[in-house]
């Protein structure tokens, strides 16, 4: 099914900051956040009311792609811009004054037809001895660019650099994933386990990559895992799957956002086939709605597959924020933002701890109380208590984690698998739990609420990164959910490994 993106919805396609001077005269750029379209003709554009007409304009696609406006006008075969690509406009036309600009757009994109957009935006002095960066625009991941680069790093920090240039794969790969690239940072990779994993993706032994240069990080990981392994493994559980996009409608009284908000309850079976017509991948769940003053906050929540996705569920919101824009006829809507923090979008927050985001996954195991003492010296009895202890702590600090360190282990192992380690901020957030069994044993379990993790897409098929995630046999379709499951269980051998000598202290 086909959307139809608002006029305020094409304002998003406008890059802000984009309108520049050239030897040529005036240059700006728009970037496609709709879905894959083939732009079939430029009809014009006008700058403060000037019309620029076809003939004075040529379109660059990027790779040293420039298509005059004209002749793709003429050829009438148009030109593909997938989603996430810009387009930079050049204008044959008088250069322009700083201050603020008024920039009108109007072209021919199949299979939306007409659209235009109308922003404004402003042009800014650049200073002229300002150091750049060398970059290649027919490619800027060949060799002679890469080397201007390193050129230009050990001139300008008068230093040689040495192993900072070399890498063992092919630069191009890495397009999408690293602009300006100059060379590699090598981060050690250490190997714990075996893990043994009772998952219901992830079942058997697996040895665990983790990339760090924490020192007995790889040493703690491995003694809890040990620990585990003699008693059984751990058990793992995802129990929720969701990723959040959280557009902000604006009116002019709490009376207008709580009868939207009402409406979308109402509307959620025609807004999901607008949002998942830009994805095979992307699947709405439900939509949730927070009010506050004269503003509704729609939180969006998708499952999109082996990939994190938040690109993906952005695309798909914004098309079903187009057709909510077009439909609701009530209190009229004043200003929208695609984003409004509500997401939390690499921010810890209680909102995901609350509903989750990412992968909602469980590890728990039963720990031997012959096993505890002999390899961990301390008792059940020691841990349980420490743990009430420092679950006051916890609470008193306002921690997104009651437990000891499942940072460490998250970040190590999204180093190594190409994860997206930003994302160690909501993903590090676990709720721990422990008890001592009418056996005299200690169960533990380490709930992660919103972690965030792909097999998929980002920088999971790069060279060493995709190697670690071969070793774990999470490499293909529907592996996502093997990969958390394995995950989680790192986490809790982590725990299982800091929190004796922890609760050794108070006896």
């Amino acid at each position: 099914m086909l959307f139809t993106p608002s006029p305020m919805m094409l304002k998003l396609l406008y890059t802000r900051g984009s309108l520049h001077n050239t030897p040529e005269g005036v240059a700006f750029s728009i970037k496609n956040r709709l879905d894959t379209v083939r732009v079939m003709r430029i009809d014009h554009v006008q700058i403060d009311g000037v019309h620029v007409a076809a003939e004075q304009i040529a379109l660059d696609m990027g790779d040293g792609n420039v298509r005059p406006a004209s002749a793709l006008n003429a050829e009438g075969n148009g030109v593909n811009l997938p989603v996430g690509q810009s387009a930079t406009f050049h204008l044959a036309t008088a250069r322009l004054q700083e201050g603020m600009h008024k920039v009108r757009v109007q072209f021919v994109a199949d299979p939306f037809g007409e659209l235009q957009v109308e922003v404004e935006d402003a042009i800014t002095q650049q200073p002229e001895n300002r150091a750049r960066i060398p970059r290649s625009e027919e490619d800027d991941y060949s060799e002679a660019a890469i080397q201007a680069r390193q050129r230009f790093a050990e001139e300008y920090a008068e230093q040689e650099f040495h192993h900072l240039k070399q890498y063992s794969f092919d630069p191009h790969t890495l397009q999408g994933n690293c602009e300006h690239f100059t060379g590699v940072a090598q981060v050690p990779v250490g190997l714990a386990g075996p893990l043994h994993v009772n998952g219901e993706h992830a079942q058997g032994d697996f040895l665990i990559p983790l990339a760090t240069t924490e020192g007995t990080l790889v040493a703690s990981y491995n003694r809890g895992i040990q620990v585990l392994n003699l008693c059984g493994g751990v058990k793992c559980t995802v129990i929720g799957d969701a990723m959040q996009r959280a557009p902000v409608f604006v009116f002019d009284d709490a009376r207008g956002a709580r009868d939207f908000g009402q409406w979308i309850a109402g509307e959620i079976e025609r807004i999901r086939p607008e949002a998942e017509s830009t994805s095979s991948v992307a699947k709405l769940q439900y939509i949730d709605t927070y009010l506050a003053g004269k503003f509704a906050y729609l939180r969006f929540n998708y499952s999109t597959g082996d990939a994190a996705g938040q690109n993906m569920v952005g695309r798909a919101t914004f098309a079903a924020c187009s057709w909510i824009l077009e439909h609701y006829k009530a209190a009229p809507i004043r200003h929208f933002y695609l984003e409004s923090n509500f997401a939390t979008d690499k921010k810890a927050s209680q909102v995901n701890v609350m509903r989750t985001r990412g992968k909602r996954v469980v590890a728990e195991a039963t720990i031997k109380r012959d096993i505890l003492q002999q390899r961990m010296r301390v008792t059940p009895e020691q841990l349980a208590y420490h743990g009430q202890v420092s679950n006051v702590g916890a609470f008193l600090s306002g921690a997104n984690n009651n437990g000891a360190h499942s940072a460490n282990g998250i970040t190590a192992l999204f180093i190594a698998t190409g994860q997206d380690v930003a994302n160690v901020s909501e993903s590090s957030a676990g709720v721990l739990y422990s008890e001592v069994t009418k056996e005299g044993d200690l169960y533990l379990s380490i709930t992660i609420p919103s972690l965030i993790v792909a097999t998929h897409g980002g920088g999971t098929g790069l060279a060493t990164q995709n190697e670690c995630l071969r070793m774990l046999g999470c490499v293909g379709r529907g592996t996502v959910n093997k990969f958390a499951e394995i995950v989680a269980g790192v986490v809790l051998a982590g725990e299982l490994s800091l929190a004796p000598p922890l609760a050794a202290v108070i006896g």
